[in-house]
């Protein structure tokens, strides 16, 4: 059988000289309070708190990374129990999704998704069985023993991974009800939404008729114009400020940012609700909603946070037979000096503003991020996510940033992810990563020790305090 056995040292750097000094600031970030400022958990989890269903409905099926690696190996989705949008027959025994990732477990070897699971396992769960053809009914069973435990339930684990604060992702035409129960019961100000109008800003796609009726029935303004539909944004942002929300949440393909002309605006919006409009008006009109967006930051105060250069549902046959985030979305090259500088030119030195910027397109990092953080007081650069929130993803991100954009311009780590049960993993991860780096550091003779703790204590927690601090100041309109 084989044994789950955590090395203390993992993903610390190899080097004898280093690893101690590694080990040293690691140590001083380790047990410090986890702020998840760009999750993706639902709400529903906390605010009904029920126990999690099954080892594969836990771990397996709502996880693109696990499901795209067996995919990508001729495993069908269908296979993994992920549900069809037609309703067809897919697996529906956890028991046997769960064999068949344990029979796929060396596909896992080297891969982040693999440092997850196994942390997941082995410090969450407390089970040192690792997967494998031969142990997967005995690791089901143990697991989900646990699960049944009154300490897995969702808010407990909210203390037992010490999270001070988690925000969720909604759309703006969420009713946040959820997030109403979780304030009726004391966590309204630890679990808190974030608003992502994408449904909303990038006009014309199938259902945006529909999202555009909603967006009026919730925030009782007219939107039959492109005025009722800004004036109806700006209502619903307040309605998320007012419930918690720190940020704004907007993936699109581009950074694009450049405002239209109001008249063109007006058009294109007129356009989309008559069903008319072109995809080229529909992209010009997403890249002024950026623009729009940026504009309404300054007033309430809420983050912007953007991560473009994905290709979203790169298999249409993939996306027909099972919805979105199924492992399909694709990145391609990002460019943000001339999308971003007509925001910037107008937003990128307010004090009311705060733009954190993601990216998947490591070749922009240092060309182009970098010095964009180095210069913006407005602008921080997000940490690693997607693919790159690996450990070798970690350490280019550092060394690419770091000379031009320094630490402090930088959001800290903040996880993007789904699975619930990864988050204190990924923190974990990123906390040794940073602790390699500046360990290099301290023994170039770079930095002291004291400042590589200081450092590190600043990336895992106070950066992420200051750059999602809640708005202070009045909501104002600019025009």
């Amino acid at each position: 059988m084989a044994q789950l056995r955590l090395h203390p040292d993992r993903a610390l750097p190899a080097g004898q000289d280093v690893r101690p000094v590694a080990r040293r600031i690691y140590q001083a970030t380790r047990e410090l309070s986890l702020l998840c400022m760009h999750g993706h958990v639902d709400a529903a989890v906390f605010a009904d708190d029920q126990r999690f269903s099954d080892p594969a409905q836990l771990l397996v099926v709502p996880d693109h990374y696990v499901t795209r690696m067996l995919v990508s190996q001729g495993v069908p989705l269908e296979q993994l129990g992920v549900p069809r949008m037609d309703g067809g027959q897919v697996e529906a025994d956890p028991r046997e999704i769960w064999r068949r990732f344990c029979a796929h477990w060396h596909l896992f070897r080297g891969t982040p998704s693999r440092y997850w699971l196994e942390h997941e396992i082995a410090e969450v769960l407390k089970i040192d069985i690792a997967p494998g053809p031969d142990t997967a009914d005995e690791l089901y069973d143990l697991i989900d023993a646990r699960l049944a435990e009154p300490g897995f339930r969702p808010r407990a684990l909210l203390d037992a991974f010490n999270i001070e604060l988690i925000s969720t992702t909604d759309s703006a035409t969420s009713t946040l009800e959820d997030h109403a129960r979780l304030a009726v019961a004391g966590l309204g100000a630890r679990v808190v939404p974030t608003f992502r109008p994408d449904a909303l800003t990038h006009v014309g796609h199938a259902g945006w008729i529909r999202q555009v009726r909603r967006l009026r029935e919730l925030s009782g303004v007219d939107t039959g114009d492109y005025n009722g539909f800004i004036a109806a944004l700006r209502s619903r942002r307040e309605t998320f400020a007012l419930a918690g929300a720190r940020a704004t949440d907007h993936g699109h393909l581009t950074a694009a940012a450049e405002p239209l002309p109001v008249a063109q605006a007006r058009r294109v919006y007129a356009e989309a609700c008559q069903g008319s409009v072109s995809d080229t008006a529909a992209a010009a009109f997403a890249s002024h909603m950026l623009f729009e967006m940026a504009r309404m930051s300054c007033d309430d105060g809420l983050v912007m946070q953007i991560h473009p250069g994905v290709l979203r549902d790169h298999d249409p046959a993939v996306h027909a037979a099972f919805g979105s985030d199924r492992g399909f979305d694709i990145p391609v090259a990002a460019e943000f000096t001339r999308a971003l500088q007509p925001m910037l030119n107008a937003f990128g030195r307010d004090p009311h503003f705060r733009l954190v910027l993601f990216t998947v397109d490591e070749s922009v990092y240092s060309r182009e991020l970098a010095p964009i953080a180095g210069v913006y007081p407005s602008v921080r650069l997000g940490a690693p996510w997607w693919f790159l929130d690996s450990p070798d993803g970690m350490r280019r991100f550092r060394e690419l940033v770091t000379e031009t954009a320094g630490f402090y311009n930088t959001s800290g780590f903040v996880d993007d992810t789904r699975a619930f049960l990864s988050i204190p993993a990924r923190h974990d991860l990123a906390r040794r990563i940073d602790a390699s780096y500046l360990a290099r550091l301290v023994v170039e003779h770079r930095l002291s020790e004291d400042e590589a703790v200081e450092t590190a204590v600043d990336l895992a927690y106070r950066l992420p305090q200051e750059v999602y601090a809640p708005a202070t100041s009045t909501p104002t309109t600019r025009t």
